[in-house]
């Protein structure tokens, strides 16, 4: 087996839809942390799953703009320090992020070897992970593309399936040829391919030398190898992160892995899988993947139940009572509760489709605002006020800022603030206030070695998040990330 480092590649995309109200556009499932009784968020336990002291390279984390700081700062709690982190400026599907991962790395050496896998999965069983990606990459280095078969513990409808071929050695560790991708079944078309026994759920989990893959990408589909190659040629530093340039990403194709690469190779070999795998793609699989109670239900958070069964239960801020009920999903943020039959999960996605077309809100965030700096939260908003939670991270720096139609209140409740004010610098310390007026400009920042909390009350005509004119931003964000 050799010893070459791999290099983990970890797609950090996701519209947030299949487990709202809890994942949001702006935070989808990958950054939410106990979604199946773990404290790790999901991205960052898939960070330390192959990990630099395990002998794996620094990871190559590709997500988009909105999330950026996010990315960071998961990578800092799980404690792997990233190699870069790419900004897709706008969504192409996994084609044209996988491309642009195998470029990368082709620079350094064409020959080096990738492990590419979705940030929002669960793996129960690390380290037999980990050695399944070390010998998926020997196959990888004879000129394969692996993809990793999670073996069926029942007749699933909501993956794909991959039908195996031809051991490729002898032994039980052996890959095998592909011999056709299938699309999610109905049940009896499940039910048969879990009795035949030759089938396999699609993880979208790869292994492969990069200079196959991109020889491959220019053989099957060359529009997506040359728009990335362009993206990546004119891509920019912007603090720390690679921007890919928009015009160039956005002229090719928005295409899946598997339909523009895996479905017309001749080079692809699966390898079975067996380690407690999950995508999480919907309250029903989340249910499956979470420790139960002795009637089968997980609880998490403030809840009081009777003669309750087989239920997912989260409270986020209030007391969920039930009586008499089974099968549910009830989920409970501060701005939303959902309750849906268990079999019905995936039908959330469609629910948040309504709420988009509505023009409404509760899809893209929640009441808890993330920010480079730390968060803010919404306590309360009346006709002319509102208030928040600012919590900011020790040596978070907001920007100078002015607001047209808006005064501000600040009262630290924790830590020290420095607040400039027109010019003028001072420290606040706990249960110290400051206002400042409509139009001063201002800055707030947390020159402490522990969490800033202050409550601002904000009064005026106009309360809008995009009422801020900013100036002097260490974050580089655009006008627009106000939201």
């Amino acid at each position: 087996m050799s010893t070459t480092s791999i290099i983990p590649v970890i797609l950090s995309g996701g519209s947030g839809t299949r487990l709202w109200p809890l994942s949001r556009s702006m935070y989808p499932k990958q950054f939410v942390s106990g979604l199946n009784g773990e404290k790790a968020s999901l991205l960052s336990a898939a960070l330390a799953r192959l990990a630099p002291d395990a002998g794996f390279s620094a990871p190559i984390v590709i997500c988009n703009n909105d999330h950026r700081f996010l990315v960071r700062e998961h990578a800092e709690q799980s404690g792997v320090v990233l190699d870069t982190v790419v900004l897709e400026p706008v969504a192409r599907n996994t084609a044209p992020a996988i491309t642009v991962a195998a470029l990368l790395a082709a620079k350094r050496d064409p020959e080096a070897v990738l492990a590419v896998m979705p940030s929002d999965h669960v793996i129960a069983d690390a380290a037999t992970f980990a050695e399944a990606v070390r010998r998926a990459a020997d196959v990888a280095r004879e000129g394969r593309i692996v993809l990793f078969g999670i073996t069926p513990t029942e007749p699933h409808t909501g993956y794909g399936y991959i039908r195996k071929g031809e051991a490729r050695s002898d032994g039980a560790d052996a890959a095998f040829d592909v011999e056709g991708f299938y699309e999610k079944p109905d049940t009896a078309t499940a039910e048969r391919y879990l009795a035949d026994g030759g089938y396999l759920w699609n993880s979208g989990i790869f292994v492969f030398r990069a200079d196959t893959f991109l020889a491959e990408v220019a053989r099957l589909d060359n529009r997506i190898l040359v728009a990335a190659r362009t993206a990546l040629d004119k891509a920019a530093e912007d603090i720390g992160f690679l921007r890919l340039e928009t015009t160039a990403f956005a002229k090719g194709p928005g295409i899946s892995v598997d339909h523009a690469i895996m479905e017309k190779t001749d080079k692809a070999a699966v390898l079975p899988l067996s380690v407690g795998w999950s995508d999480l793609g919907s309250w029903s699989s989340l249910w499956e993947a979470a420790p139960h109670d002795a009637d089968g239900n997980f609880i998490q958070g403030d809840a009081l139940i009777e003669d309750t069964s087989n239920c997912y239960i989260r409270s986020e801020s209030a007391l969920i009572s039930t009586i008499g009920v089974d099968n549910l999903v009830i989920v409970e943020t501060p701005d939303t509760v959902l309750v849906a039959d268990k079999s019905r999960s995936q039908d959330v996605a469609h629910f948040v489709a309504r709420l988009r077309a509505a023009g409404r809100k509760e899809h893209e965030q929640n009441l808890r605002n993330y920010r480079p700096w730390g968060f803010f939260e919404t306590l309360n908003i009346g006709a002319r006020f509102q208030v928040k939670l600012l919590h900011v991270k020790p040596g978070g720096i907001l920007s100078m800022q002015m607001h047209h139609h808006r005064s501000e209140h600040w009262v630290v409740v924790q830590g020290t603030a420095r607040v400039t004010v027109d010019g003028t610098e001072q420290l606040v310390r706990e249960n110290e206030s400051v206002y400042i007026t409509a139009t001063q400009w201002h800055r707030l920042e947390n020159p402490g070695k522990v969490p800033l909390e202050l409550i601002e009350v904000q009064i005026g005509t106009y309360l809008g998040e995009d009422d801020i004119i900013r100036t002097d931003d260490i974050y580089n964000r655009a006008a627009e990330e106000t939201r």
